[in-house]
């Protein structure tokens, strides 16, 4: 029996399971709103109250960054500790890792049902390695490398890298950002706080005028929600041109990452934005994004590209990390 779950700064979501005929069968979930709660500690010991039997091994996915099994969730108070998580619960392998690395193990996990293919691959090429990139309130990068009968995943803070423009517009892009910000990431332009960056770029140097009703809605509505909602429905041409820009810097920032490490096995898309625009994803603008990379482009031709249609992607990652970590 094992314990996997998804640390989030809204909510954590915790999973009771075991293992039959090589699949999960899960015994008990349970949703937290976290903020109501000190530390997960509080969280375990109400969730692990009326479970009988020992726990074999737990693995948390987390928001931020893990070291040495410890971890500062981002938007939540709490210290964690792996350590002390398993003495105090008697469980003797616990594991915390990055939430996009959970979602990352959860790759080969996926059903066919849970993934959308956006752009079909080469099985000549096809390979073990997974690139996982998640367009959310930031950027989330992870990669997974399944070699010799074992799954390595790579925690990324990719999404803080350089941006390269691929073209005029993007090279106007990067100037007016650059002025703005000092320094321009991949997460200043493909991002929930990103896409309306673009939006401003576009305003403030006279590429066009938003319609007054964009205006309207964005004093009390998600900027990137209204972006993205009056491009999808033609009903501004300003927000057309910014989600265009969107997806096509996301195209070619995700076969760079294919690149780096040879992920010719797929990139699947993940976090909030994807699914909402997954129209766009399917068009033209961001398949050529993606697929002009010069002399290697066959290798970017031959790298499928999936979304990801599981919101529990973490949780299912966690408890596969939880099931290989006692091998």
């Amino acid at each position: 029996m094992m314990l996997a779950g998804d640390v989030g700064g809204t909510k954590t979501l915790l999973s009771f399971f075991e293992i039959r005929d090589d699949q999960l069968v899960e015994l008990k979930r349970k949703k937290y709103a976290s903020n109501d709660y000190e530390s997960l500690e509080i969280i375990l010991t109400d969730f692990l109250s009326d479970v009988n039997g020992k726990i074999e091994s737990a693995a948390f996915g987390v928001p931020g960054p893990v070291i040495d099994g410890k971890a500062k969730p981002t938007n939540l108070k709490w210290s964690l500790d792996a350590k002390k998580i398993s003495s105090q619960f008697n469980i003797p392998i616990v594991n915390f890792l990055n939430d996009l690395s959970a979602a990352a193990f959860a790759v080969p996990y996926l059903t066919k049902t849970e993934i959308i293919e956006i752009k079909k691959g080469s099985e000549k090429l096809l390979s073990e390695r997974f690139t996982v990139i998640a367009p959310g309130t930031g950027l989330g990068e992870a990669f997974l490398i399944c070699e010799n009968g074992k799954k390595i995943v790579l925690s990324s803070e990719g999404g803080h890298s350089d941006f390269a423009p691929t073209n005029e517009m993007e090279a106007e892009l990067f100037k007016y950002l650059n002025k703005k910000f000092g320094r321009v990431s991949y997460e200043r332009i493909i991002s929930g706080s990103g896409l309306p960056n673009v939006f401003d770029f576009l305003v403030d140097c006279k590429y066009g005028v938003p319609e007054n009703k964009t205006l309207e809605r964005m004093k009390t509505e998600d900027r990137a929600v209204v972006i993205s909602e009056m491009a999808l429905n033609k009903n501004d041409k300003v927000c057309e041109d910014a989600l265009e820009i969107f997806v096509s810097v996301l195209g070619a920032h995700s076969s760079n990452c294919v690149l780096t490490n040879l992920t010719t096995g797929g990139v699947y898309l993940g976090g909030g934005i994807p699914f909402k625009i997954l129209p766009m994803l399917q068009g033209k603008i961001f398949l050529n994004s993606f697929l002009n990379k010069g002399r290697l482009s066959s290798l970017i031709e031959a790298t499928p590209i999936y979304l990801i249609n599981n919101n529990n992607a973490a949780l299912i990652g966690a408890a596969w990390y939880a099931v290989n970590s006692k091998k």
